[in-house]
């Protein structure tokens, strides 16, 4: 039997090298997936000529759900990719994609200068960085687990959404330094907002030179050694179908808890508790930037006490606040009681977001673990985060905004069944194995 080698990233110094080169990446790939929502509200009326915002946000919004929808694909067809061919390639691959649609969104003229070409380029865009986002997910979430110790699995790969979150945070922090410092209302409508799709882009391309440095898995090494023509297929995947169901269900509640406290706030501030863009923007990013940072506290706390505590805890708190917190914001008119009461959210959610890659990727063993992370994720992720922003302004639109409180609260409820009936992946990992 030949002996299999440890790879330098075995090392302390390896293991830290390759989980930053890894996370640097995800963050730009997130920092040109959030820069669509974050300046949302300066382009729309570009795409979408009306005199009702509500409308224009709307059809914006439904195209961001058309980038979500590509999301099974792209975790499916990249994690099929990263699971034959390595982790390291399908990032470095899925970083190129983001770059392709972030310069067609720079370079795309307005609705009055093409016509209806407009938003027709706007949703190609979006396919390709759903595409790329989805493929992304799957195999970053596995990359960071596998590059992780089993002492620290969980505090590593919460890194995954701390670049998610500071990628997200990046895009409200350019906004809001060309709001405050560099460009008027009327520029920043007019051709400002191009210029984060623009940065997205260059920053991309520099990602996919620096991530072709990244050292491989040790785990996907050694599953590569092989040769398995089952790796990374969905025959494969269907001998997991209980882990399948198991990432479907623990993500319904978190995504859309996740997206409705995030991307969706901003609009949400402005919309309907009537705080102006620049507020609103504001309150978003300080409140992201708290939810950055303790994210590695909950992963530290999980590799002490186990994920399901803390899914139970999301589970339960997210249930009975959902409703109260989003009531409350929609009556208050204070920067700093939306500001707390959006952070209480979000420490709630921490409780899933932190710890909610490790949890997948120990389900599955090594030859299918990117695509079975990464592929029913994208459906649950597609299906209810990617439609939450679309669903709540309808809701408005409506006149029924409520509703859209008691849905989060519903499916947050229906994905705590799961997590009090889930075994703790601490204790019982698929990584063990390997």
């Amino acid at each position: 039997m030949n002996e299999i080698k440890s790879p330098v990233s075995q090392t302390t110094g390896g293991r830290i090298k390759s989980i930053i080169g890894g996370s640097l990446g995800n963050l730009v790939e997130w920092y040109d997936w959030y820069a669509y929502t974050a300046f949302s509200l300066y382009f729309s009326d570009a795409f979408f000529p009306s005199d009702n915002q509500t409308v224009q946000l709307l059809n914006t919004a439904g195209i961001f759900a058309i980038g979500f929808l590509m999301r099974p694909i792209g975790g499916w067809v990249m994690g099929t990719f990263a699971d034959k061919r390595g982790r390291k390639t399908a990032l470095t691959f899925s970083v190129l994609l983001m770059s392709v649609g972030s310069l067609i969104i720079a370079i795309t003229p307005g609705y009055k200068s093409i016509g209806v070409a407009a938003p027709i380029l706007l949703v190609l865009a979006r396919i390709i960085q759903g595409l790329s986002v989805g493929g992304e997910y799957g195999t970053s979430a596995t990359y960071l687990s596998e590059m992780a110790t089993k002492k620290h699995r969980g505090f590593y790969s919460s890194f995954q959404y701390v670049t998610l979150i500071m990628g997200q945070l990046l895009a409200l922090g350019v906004l809001v330094l060309l709001q405050r410092a560099f460009l008027s209302e009327k520029q920043l409508h007019d051709w400002g907002w191009r210029i984060p799709f623009g940065i997205g882009a260059i920053l991309a391309v520099t990602t996919m030179y620096l991530r072709r440095s990244l050292q491989e898995s040790s785990s996907f090494e050694k599953e590569g050694a092989k040769s398995n023509a089952m790796n990374g297929t969905i025959k494969a995947l269907t001998q997991h179908p209980k882990a399948v169901f198991t990432v479907i269900g623990l993500t319904i509640g978190g995504t859309l808890a996740f997206y409705t406290f995030t991307t969706y706030m901003q609009k949400f501030l402005v919309n309907t508790s009537g705080f102006s863009k620049s507020d609103a923007t504001l309150i978003s990013t300080l409140t992201l930037a708290v939810f950055m940072v303790i994210q590695p506290l909950f992963g530290l706390l999980s590799d002490k006490i186990g994920r399901k505590p803390l899914l139970i805890g999301f589970g339960i708190l997210g249930t009975i606040c959902t409703i109260p917190i989003m009531t409350l914001l929609s009556h208050t008119k204070d920067v700093w009681v939306a500001f707390a009461l959006i952070l209480c959210a979000l420490i709630i959610v921490s409780g899933y977001t932190s710890i909610n890659a490790v949890v997948k990727a120990e389900l599955f063993p090594a030859n299918v673990r990117a695509l079975g992370v990464g592929f029913p994720y994208a459906i649950a992720v597609s299906l209810f985060g990617g439609t939450a922003e679309y669903i709540a302004l309808w809701f408005k639109n409506e006149h029924h905004a409520q509703w859209f409180y008691w849905y989060v609260t519903i499916c947050i409820a229906l994905s705590l069944i799961l997590y009090i009936t889930m075994n703790d992946t601490r204790k019982h990992s698929k990584m063990e194995d390997e």
